[in-house]
């Protein structure tokens, strides 16, 4: 019917929003730690105020999330991005200024801002949008940008040698930002918008039969709808589980491995490095796996690889144990990580996808806020992150029993006058 066959324009959406997952990963998220042990050097703060910034990072993403649901469904992904890539030069330049504690926090408050608007949500809502079937797969791939971008880490402390924290910090996110803003033109629109179908016609078969995953409906809830349901909560608080203990690792392995192990800035980098290398593995299997396997058995099995991870890690005598670390916790992360979106995206439908995402982002966030204040805490109290380590990988380890109960949410009940025109028929399929 068409004059011509274009190529399928949502992978070029999962590119984009990959490479630009990659910079924030290599410049911030990963970066972080290697920050954080040259201002505990410069300045001395403990590691109760190090850590304070990661979290107020976090928490601002929390509450900035119901707002940028809200602004991703009134002016799509492309402006929200091109906002975020700004604040995030801007956070930047002002963080390679400072000489105080409260310009540290005030520098991080705006980079929260801006890796917020042009990082994780923005991206994942538009990969969402272009993928059903090859969902998990899709972003699986997209998420594989913040492991290739966390490899990263030791050129960083490579450029803190050759030119020092301050003009890396500058040059590297303001660079950043630029190439972000320059990749958001791809994440704006709907495969409608391009004459395409969603996962470009695809067909997902396996043994001649068509793999649906579980509780994969065409309804599309609105955010009332499904907050309402138990699902909403139980995902949203095994996420906040499962990122204790990577908010924890984030903000201080570098600083345990150089102050507890012994360990150089340069080698302690190689090891973070190390990290998104075994969460890329994990990602690939999550990736494949989730199309074809209950996302829930995944998602438990993945939190007692990150509380054993830690586990090892309080008390890691040698290398070998912090293999073992990396392993378990690398890959866990990786396998479960795509699968907390493609979980919601599933049983709620995409819609109204960036506000569901963003109302639950205010629950997940407390994860990353929580496990670095908690650790670092605990390590200024006793003198050793071994406590603090041991109690997150517990409630980690609870945290399992949320995924389980996670079970697909019943069609909301609607009256045939009123129907949202952002749903569809109410149709439920079986997953």
């Amino acid at each position: 019917m068409s004059k011509r066959r274009t190529a399928f324009r949502g992978w070029r959406v999962v590119t984009a929003g990959g490479i630009t997952q990659g910079l924030q990963a290599a410049l911030v998220m990963h970066a972080m730690g290697s920050y954080l042990v040259e201002l505990e050097k410069e300045f001395g703060w403990s590691k109760t105020a190090l850590s304070g910034a990661f979290a107020m990072n976090r928490a601002e993403t929390a509450l900035l999330g119901p707002a940028q649901g809200w602004l991703l469904d009134r002016f799509g992904p492309r402006a929200i991005a091109r906002t975020g890539a700004v604040f995030m030069a801007i956070g930047f330049v002002a963080f390679s200024q400072i000489h105080s504690l409260w310009q540290f926090y005030g520098a991080f408050l705006i980079l929260a801002i801006g890796t917020g608007f042009c990082g994780f949500l923005t991206v994942t809502v538009s990969i969402v949008r272009w993928f059903e079937r090859l969902r998990a797969r899709a972003l699986a791939i997209g998420g594989m940008g913040l492991a290739l971008g966390g490899m990263g880490v030791p050129l960083v402390v490579l450029s803190f040698s050759r030119f020092g924290w301050r003009t890396t910090a500058a040059v590297s996110g303001v660079g950043g930002a630029i190439v972000a803003w320059w990749l958001a033109k791809y994440l704006e629109g709907r495969p409608e918008d391009y004459g395409q179908e969603v996962d470009g016609g695809a067909v997902v078969v396996s043994n001649s039969r068509t793999v649906r995953a579980e509780g994969l409906s065409d309804i599309h809830f609105t955010a009332a709808e499904a907050v309402r349901t138990r699902a909403f909560w139980m995902i949203s608080l095994g996420h906040m589980s499962a990122l204790l203990v990577v908010g924890a690792v984030m903000a201080h392995l570098q600083l345990y491995l150089t102050a507890e192990r012994g360990y150089s800035l340069q080698r302690a980098s190689f090891v973070a490095a190390a990290l998104p290398l075994m969460q890329l593995a994990g990602m690939a299997v999550g990736g494949w796996l989730g199309d074809r396997v209950n996302k829930r058995l995944i998602a438990s099995v993945a939190m007692f690889g990150h509380a054993a991870g830690l586990l090892l890690l309080a008390w890691a005598p040698n290398l070998a144990i912090i293999v073992a670390f990396l392993l378990l916790h690398g890959l866990a992360w990786g396998a479960r990580g795509p699968l907390m979106q493609a979980l919601r995206a599933d049983y709620f439908g995409s819609s109204s996808f960036a506000a569901i995402m963003g109302i639950s982002s205010v629950i997940v966030m407390m994860g990353p806020v929580i496990g670095p204040l908690a650790a670092g805490w605990l390590a200024d109290m006793t003198g050793s992150y071994a406590f603090g380590f041991v109690a997150l990988a517990i409630l980690t380890g609870m945290g399992m029993l949320f995924f389980v109960l996670a079970k697909p949410p019943a069609p909301p009940i609607r009256s045939t006058r009123g129907t949202p025109s952002t749903d569809v028929p109410q149709r439920q399929v079986a997953g």
